[in-house]
C-alpha cells in the first residue's frame, strides 16, 4: 500500500530531518543570496530612509479555494498592506507552522504558489522559520509573513481624510468572502465566484508614480468596506456618506448575501483597495486605474461630508433613505485569511 510522504514531528526538531526539509525542499523554491546564508538574521540593502513594515498570519480554511490558496494569499495580503501605505514591496519573511501528518505534496503546492507570487511581484524571501505541531493541535498549516517596503508615496494615513474627499473602490467587493464561505458550506453557483486574491502592485505603483494626491488607502479584508470606513471616520473625525447603489458588488455575491442575510459591505476582499482623495484628483486617478484589469472597474462610492466630533458612516439606501452603516458584530466568516 502506498504511503504518502508527510510532515513528521522530527521535521521541527532542529536536527537532521529539519535540515533536510529546509535544504532539500524549502530552499529549492526560495534560494537566493540572502536566504541561502542560513544566518539567524539577514542584513538587507535598502536605499530609502523611510521603510514600511507589516506582519500577518494566515489561517484560511479551506487552504485551497477558487481563485487561490493560502500560499498566494500570504504573499498578496502582505504586499497589499505595504502598498496601501505608499510603499514599494522589497522583501518578505516566511514562517511555516505545520501540523504533523501534513502531506509534503500539499506543502509543495503551497510553496510553489508563494514562489510564483513573490517572483511576479519582484520580492525576495529573505528569512524564514519552520515549526511542527503534534497532530490535532493545529489545523493543517499556518503561515506568518513579514513584509518590508520602501516608502515612495509618503503621507498616506487613516488620519488624513478631509471634507470633500471622494471615496473610491477599485473593483467589486466581497468576492473573497463568498469564495471561501461558499466552498465551506457547499454552495454552488451557475457562475462560480472566485476569490479576488491579487497583488495591487502594478496599479498602485502607477498611481504613486503619476503623483496623484492621495489621502488614504486601505485594503478591505476582515470586516470589509464597513470596517475600513469606520476606522477612517474615527481616526480623521469625519462623517462619511456612501451610496448603496454605487457600491460595486457582483450579482452572485448579492444573491449569496440575500440568501444568508449578510451585508455585502461586511464581506472581505483580498485584491481591492479603498481610496480617499481630493475630488479634483479623481479623473486623473481613474484614468490610471482603468488601464489595469484588476482595477478597471474602479468607481466612486461616497464622499467625506464634514469634520465632526461625532464621527460616523452613513449609507444612502437604494430606496433613497439614509441610515447608519452597521459594523460587523460577531464571527461571520471563520478563517477567511
Amino acid at each position: 500500500m502506498f504511503m504518502e510522504e508527510c510532515i513528521l514531528l522530527s521535521h521541527g526538531g532542529g536536527g537532521e530531518e529539519t535540515q533536510a526539509l529546509i535544504s532539500n525542499l524549502i530552499l529549492s523554491y526560495f534560494d537566493n543570496p540572502y536566504l541561502s546564508r542560513l544566518e539567524d538574521a539577514t542584513p538587507l540593502e535598502l536605499s530609502s530612509p523611510w521603510l514600511a513594515v507589516t506582519t500577518d498570519s494566515f489561517t484560511v480554511k479551506p487552504i485551497f479555494f477558487p481563485g487561490g490558496n493560502i500560499g498566494k494569499l500570504s504573499v498578496c495580503g502582505t504586499l497589499n498592506d505595504l502598498l496601501v501605505m505608499g510603499a514599494k514591496p522589497r522583501y518578505l519573511t516566511l514562517a511555516l507552522v505545520l501540523e504533523e501528518g501534513f502531506p509534503i505534496s500539499t506543502l509543495k503546492k503551497v510553496l510553489e504558489s508563494i514562489k510564483e507570487e513573490a517572483e511576479k511581484n519582484e520580492v525576495l524571501v529573505v528569512a524564514g522559520d519552520t515549526k511542527v505541531m503534534p497532530k490535532g493541535m493545529l489545523d493543517e498549516i499556518i503561515i506568518n509573513t513579514t513584509g518590508i517596503g520602501e516608502i515612495i508615496k509618503p503621507g498616506l494615513s487613516c488620519q488624513s481624510l478631509r471634507e470633500g474627499d471622494v471615496i473610491l473602490a477599485t473593483g467589486p467587493l466581497g468576492d473573497h468572502g463568498v469564495a471561501i464561505l461558499s466552498r465551506r458550506q457547499g454552495f454552488e453557483f451557475d457562475v462560480p465566484v472566485e476569490s479576488d486574491c491579487s497583488s495591487l502592485k502594478e496599479p498602485l505603483l502607477a498611481l504613486f508614480s503619476a503623483d496623484v494626491e492621495l489621502h488614504a488607502l486601505r485594503d478591505p479584508t476582515r470586516g470589509g468596506l464597513a470596517s475600513v470606513l469606520y476606522e477612517w471616520a474615527m481616526a480623521s473625525q469625519v462623517e462619511i456618506l456612501v451610496r448603496e447603489v454605487d457600491i460595486p458588488v457582483r450579482d452572485e455575491v448579492k444573491t449569496f448575501c440575500a440568501i444568508l442575510g449578510l451585508e455585502p459591505y461586511h464581506l472581505p476582499s483580498e485584491g481591492r483597495a479603498i481610496i480617499a482623495l481630493p475630488e479634483p484628483e479623481l479623473d486623473k486617478a481613474l484614468s490610471i486605474l482603468k488601464k489595469y484589469p484588476l482595477t478597471s472597474e474602479s468607481k466612486v462610492i461616497g464622499v467625506v461630508r464634514k469634520k465632526t466630533p461625532r464621527p460616523r458612516v452613513l449609507i444612502e439606501t437604494v430606496l433613497g433613505t439614509t441610515r447608519i452603516m452597521d459594523t460587523l458584530v460577531g464571527e461571520m466568516l471563520p478563517r477567511i485569511c
